[in-house]
């Protein structure tokens, strides 16, 4: 299958300071990747790269279909910006409609879709600073669907998020992959990564790269997060401080 994001040698430093340094990747088609690592690990840029957003200091990188989708984490809203739920998740259709064309048939019934999958058609008239956060991650990963692109780029989706939406979104991370499309998700949970083809750990630079059960073990998890993991059983847990 071909490649749907091809790095070689990503590098990217912000004047003195590396963010990530010697990543390769080649992530096929209709697959899943989850970038795991701690805190300040180069996570976030990393998307940033393949969305378009970062320029890299050196190395190159290759995504095969149209601009991907790059859904950020929920943040506060400024209670003076007057959006609604639904003009929010409608934003995604500019990039390819135009700032000044009107919406067709084909972009309504995006946004809409996107809005029904997500469970926030009840939201649609309320203002986006008024939401949750659980309920504002919503409606961006809605915004990132109504987009309808064929690689969607998550940022820790569900981290701190209501049960409610972690399954939803999680939900949608499959369907998405049954659907031919290819997903790229940062994390820091070992089971959100484990629900995925493919694991990229990483601390600025790549720890490990392959299966989750591969990748997912003591020993590399120790060469990347030190000793902020602990053990329950067989099973390890992470207890990064950052993120609870």
């Amino acid at each position: 299958m071909s490649p749907a994001i091809r790095a070689t040698k990503l590098e990217v430093r912000y004047g003195e300071s590396l963010a990530i340094s010697s990543v390769d990747l080649d992530i096929p088609t209709g697959s899943s990747l989850a970038v795991i690592g701690p805190n300040g690990s180069g996570k976030s840029t990393l998307l940033g790269v393949l969305a378009g957003t970062i320029e890299p200091t050196s190395g190159s990188f290759q995504v095969s279909a149209a601009p991907p989708a790059l859904v950020l984490q929920s943040t506060e809203v400024d209670k003076s910006l007057p959006i609604t739920v639904r003009d929010t998740v409608a934003l995604a259709r500019y990039p390819s409609l135009g700032l000044f064309r009107r919406f067709a048939a084909v972009d309504h019934e995006a946004v809409d879709d996107a809005m029904k999958r997500m469970v926030i058609e009840d939201l649609a008239g309320r203002q986006l600073h008024d939401l949750s956060g659980g309920q504002r991650q919503r409606v961006l990963v809605a915004q990132g669907l109504a987009q309808d692109a064929d690689v969607l780029l998550l940022d820790e989706p569900v981290n701190g998020l209501d049960v409610t939406s972690q399954a939803v979104i999680l939900g949608i991370v499959d369907h998405e992959m049954q659907a031919g499309r290819t997903v790229v998700l940062t994390t820091h949970s070992l089971d959100d990564a484990r629900r995925c083809d493919r694991v990229l750990l990483l601390n600025t630079e790549p720890i490990a790269l392959g299966t989750p059960a591969e990748v997912l073990t003591e020993e590399h998890l120790r060469a990347a997060f030190g000793g902020h993991f602990i053990r329950v059983g067989d099973e390890l847990i992470l207890d990064d401080h950052h993120h609870h």
